[in-house]
């Protein structure tokens, strides 16, 4: 838990727990035992039994295949449609993203920052054409990925700094390389609009995307679309040349259906 949270009264530390509980979760899981949540929150195991057996009982979690292992449960399932129902700009670009993925062939993607990392909560693939794996629930660095520069650069000061104390990447973001992303995608957004990270930098070699970011008038901070693709397939010129100025167009064609100005840009900085 960040220190700083601890120390105020306001800040109820057996919800933040709990909640850690279920961000525990991968897609590709079968299921996680209270040991493996363990060791995925850094909470004692005594902790996280007590919280399993809570968040089963409401129906957060289930347990009803396998009684030893945890699994997303209904009400979880429920919470979630109802958030994605209450934000409007995620059904208004629903389609618009599925026809940016079917012109490009590319993997289109919504994130949103999860604490220390970048949350895949939308995919739009290709129709008939093989892209990639990622899946929703899928959790991105913030150093070395588009999409995760491209949020460092539109948050506020405030949110920034939390993203960076909160930054729980394997790939060693320090504050300095955190400004260096920031300052560099600034530039890139301003001058172009979108976000394309260095693919000699890149969290994972098979992997080229660019990124823009997104202000919903129902949410205090952006979030981010994506193209993603193998490199062969998009390689940076095409990411600069077409890709790129076709997800500025579909953003800000989302923004004009919104009612909104043009862009979240970039902060000063």
């Amino acid at each position: 838990m960040d220190t700083e949270l601890d120390k105020d009264r306001r800040f109820a530390t057996t919800l933040a727990r709990g909640l850690s509980v279920l961000r525990a979760f991968r897609p590709s899981d079968d299921g996680l035992g209270n040991a493996e949540i363990s060791d995925r929150t850094g909470l004692p195991k005594s902790t996280v039994s007590r919280l399993t057996f809570t968040l089963q009982s409401l129906g957060y979690l289930t347990h009803a295949r396998r009684h030893d292992r945890y699994r997303p449960g209904p009400a979880l399932l429920a919470l979630g449609n109802m958030a994605s129902a209450s934000l409007s700009f995620v059904d208004l670009s629903g389609p618009l993203m599925q026809r940016l993925a079917d012109d490009t062939g590319t993997l289109s993607l919504l994130l949103v920052r999860d604490a220390g990392r970048m949350l895949i909560v939308k995919t739009w693939r290709p129709r008939g054409i093989a892209s990639l794996w990622l899946e929703v629930g899928h959790r991105l660095p913030f150093h070395g990925s588009s999409s995760g520069h491209a949020m460092l650069a539109a948050l506020t000061e405030d949110a920034f700094a939390q993203a960076v104390r909160d930054a729980d990447d394997d790939r060693g973001l320090t504050p300095a390389q955190a400004i260096a992303d920031r300052r560099a995608a600034h530039n890139q957004i301003v001058t172009q609009g979108y976000v394309i990270t260095d693919p000699d930098s890149y969290f994972a070699a098979n992997i080229h995307a660019v990124a823009v970011p997104f202000q919903a008038r129902e949410l205090g901070e952006p979030v981010i679309f994506t193209c993603g693709g193998m490199p062969k397939a998009l390689p940076v010129p095409r990411m600069q040349e077409e890709v790129g100025p076709k997800l500025l167009a579909t953003v800000r064609d989302l923004e004009r259906m919104m009612g909104q100005g043009s862009g979240v840009g970039a902060r000063d900085l």
